[in-house]
């Protein structure tokens, strides 16, 4: 993985040669040129480790997600704001299993620095709500829960909301699954 100011670097270096390829009348070279620095460029917007992740994940494979994620090094360095926020999310998915306070700690990182989708950081609020609810924080979870059902448009995560409103009548939560 390059850095995220080397890949464009790479990616101007490659335009140059293809404007120079285009010049000397090879026009197929230029092309592809063009399309190769075309995708160093989509590189620098959606980060490999991070797209191989998002892959694992769906799987269900949380080891192989966390070795892809594991292998930034340096997240503020290597990814563009964006990047790092989806970075924080998906570390805050995984460790939502076992380790809450971390889980808060990433989710709250991914929401601060922001998500592409309404539909993730309306997963993300949802999960810091169950993450609240169960550390008996009613109120911050119900401003949570407010917040992910508006930014759930397309309906998608309503059973889950509607199931942790009924949950929060009932009153403290030992342990809860999160969705």
């Amino acid at each position: 993985m390059f850095n995220k100011n080397i890949k464009l670097i790479i990616a101007a270096l490659i335009t140059i040669v293809a404007v120079w390829q285009f010049t000397e009348k090879n026009i197929g070279n230029g092309i592809f040129l063009l399309l190769l620095a075309g995708l160093v460029i989509l590189l620098y917007f959606k980060n490999e480790f991070i797209l191989l992740a998002f892959l694992k994940l769906r799987k269900q494979d949380f080891d192989g997600a966390k070795k892809w994620l594991d292998k930034i090094k340096d997240p503020h360095t290597a990814l563009v704001q964006k990047q790092e926020g989806y970075y924080n999310y998906l570390n805050g998915l995984m460790l939502s299993q076992t380790n809450l306070t971390q889980a808060e700690k990433y989710l709250k990182k991914a929401v601060q620095l922001g998500l592409n989708m309404d539909q993730d950081l309306a997963m993300a609020k949802l999960n810091l709500a169950g993450i609240a609810m169960t550390k008996n924080r009613k109120i911050e979870a119900e401003k949570l829960l407010a917040e992910a059902k508006k930014l759930d448009k397309q309906g998608m995560l309503k059973e889950q909301i509607t199931m942790m409103k009924q949950q929060m009548k009932r009153g403290p939560v030992q342990q809860m699954r999160r969705y």
